[in-house]
Order: C-alpha cells, then sequence, then structure tokens
C-alpha cells in the first residue's frame, strides 16, 4: 500500500516538472517568435531608409544633369551606378550582412557626390564664363567680316566648326542582359542562358546646335560569334554600309534625352556566353560604343 502511494507520489512529481519544462519551452519559443518579427520589422525599415536615401541622391545627380548645357558623363556615370544600386537592393534579401554592405556603397557614393557635385559647380561657372566670352567675340567677327577679308576668312572657319558641332551624340552607353516577367517587369542578369533579352541604355546629350524635332540613331549589337543580333538590317551612306540590329526613333527637344531600346537573340536561339559589343551611329558615325559581358 504504501509502495503504491510512493510511486504515485513520484508519478504527480514528475508530471508536474514535465508541465513546468513545457511551459517554459512555450514561453520561451513565444519570446524568441517576437523577436524574431521584432528584428525583420526593424531590418525592413532600415532597408527602407537606404532605399529612400539612395533615391534623394539619384534625384540630387538628376538635378544637376538638367542644369548642364552639355551633358557631363561623371554625372550621368554616377547617376548610373546609383540606379544599379537601387534596383540591386530590391532584389536583396533582407539581412544584417546584406544590409551593411549597401550601407557601405551608399557611404562611398555619397563621398563621391560631394566630390562631383562641388566639380560641377566649378565647371558651371566656367562655362558660363566661356560662353559669354564666345557670344563677345561672335558680335565682334560679324562686325568686322564686310570690312576685313582675314576676319572673313575666320569667320567662314568658325561656320564650319559650328556645323561639326550640330550634331547628336551620346553618352553613358551600356547594355546587360534582361529577365523579362510576364508582368513586365525587368531584372537585370549577368547570365546568358536567363537573358530573355539585351537592353541598350544611353543619353542622347544636350545640343542646342542641333534642329529639333524627329530623330534617329543606329543600334549594332554583335554577339561574341560576330554576329549582328537584333534586325540585322543593312542601310548605305554613299560609299557605306552599316549592319544595324535596330533604329532608336526618337522626339528630339534640346535636351538631354535617356533612351533604353530592346534587342533579341538571332533566331530562336538563346544568347551566346562571352563579350558583346554594343555600338551607337548617327547616321555612318559612330558616337558611342561599349561592351559587356553575358556568362
Amino acid at each position: 500500500m504504501e509502495n503504491n502511494s510512493s510511486n504515485s507520489m513520484g508519478l504527480k512529481v514528475a508530471l508536474g516538472i514535465a508541465l513546468v519544462l513545457f511551459l517554459g519551452t512555450a514561453f520561451y519559443s513565444l519570446n524568441l517568435y517576437k523577436k524574431s518579427n521584432a528584428d525583420k520589422k526593424e531590418l525592413t525599415e532600415q532597408k527602407q531608409l537606404v532605399m529612400n536615401d539612395l533615391n534623394a541622391m539619384a534625384k540630387q545627380y538628376d538635378v544637376a544633369i538638367s542644369e548642364n548645357t552639355v551633358a557631363n558623363k561623371n554625372l550621368l556615370d554616377a547617376r548610373d551606378r546609383i540606379q544599379g544600386l537601387i534596383d540591386s537592393l530590391k532584389i536583396s534579401e533582407t539581412n544584417i550582412k546584406s544590409l551593411w554592405k549597401y550601407k557601405q556603397k551608399y557611404t562611398a557614393l555619397q563621398n563621391e557626390m560631394d566630390l562631383l557635385l562641388a566639380e560641377n559647380e566649378s565647371l558651371k561657372v566656367e562655362n558660363s564664363y566661356l560662353a559669354t566670352s564666345l557670344d563677345s567675340t561672335r558680335v565682334r567677327l560679324e562686325e568686322r567680316t564686310m570690312f576685313t577679308d582675314s576676319l572673313l576668312v575666320q569667320n567662314s572657319a568658325l561656320a564650319q566648326v559650328m556645323e561639326n558641332a550640330a550634331v547628336l551624340s551620346t553618352v553613358g552607353v551600356k547594355g546587360f542582359g534582361v529577365i523579362e516577367r510576364t508582368s513586365g517587369k525587368l531584372i537585370p542578369t549577368e547570365r546568358a542562358s536567363r537573358s530573355d533579352k539585351i537592353r541598350v541604355c544611353f543619353t542622347v546629350a544636350k545640343n542646342k546646335l542641333v534642329q529639333a524635332g524627329d530623330q534617329e540613331l543606329y543600334i549594332q549589337v554583335i554577339d561574341p560569334k560576330n554576329n549582328t543580333l537584333g534586325a540585322n538590317e543593312q542601310v548605305t551612306f554613299g560609299e557605306k554600309t552599316l549592319n544595324y540590329s535596330m533604329i532608336s526613333k526618337f522626339n528630339y527637344e534640346n535636351e538631354s534625352l535617356n533612351i533604353c531600346e530592346f534587342v533579341a537573340s538571332k533566331g530562336s536561339s538563346n544568347f551566346e556566353k562571352g563579350r558583346y559589343m554594343i555600338n551607337v551611329f548617327n547616321a555612318k558615325d559612330l558616337v558611342s560604343t561599349t561592351e559587356f559581358t553575358l556568362k
């Protein structure tokens, strides 16, 4: 009888201990879950703050670029790097390591921006002074051309310079593969097998000497096997024949204009691995070139 009572007491004690352990484990798991959610929320908020800082930086570059008479390549390249970082951050994992990496890149870009914007302000002052000097010189030349043969020669030379300057030019040309989702979303990729199209982007520089209106540039994308992708059609300028992938047509209003076009692979085949060359032509004249690699 005493033995049964002792066993019953031992069972109650064991059950009590098990219940305490269960409640302790449940409490610890609940606290751990709450902490995990709090940490995830904090990381998401920190990621958004970095995104906001990068967007603000990009807007500062847009303002600086819009104030330039001729697009500054350093500013355009820096703005493109920021946009690339923004696109990468959008699809990145939300963790401490990834967020710290983007914060470090943002700090480096902030220091670079301070230097570039200071340099840009200095260039604006110099350009303003040069523009004023050029206007003054042009007026004096026009007043004296009817009296002096030597000045007539100088005026003809100046007219030739102006004619050569009155052409479209591009800066910041770049190309890369993109994955095209059914929703229309584009995701940059360096892998040939995953690329649906090649995206070619560039900026048409601001030039008051070019006639405003409909303009066009020829884009040539050459794959690692020296094939011209896209339409692969020909156009002839005098004795020169150009094979092009596509014609980029746009309305030009004498302001800097950002343009992106898409080029498909040759036929229905996938893109080749290796180095791709991109050339942009204004009629027969090559105005920009770059290259990139798909792995």
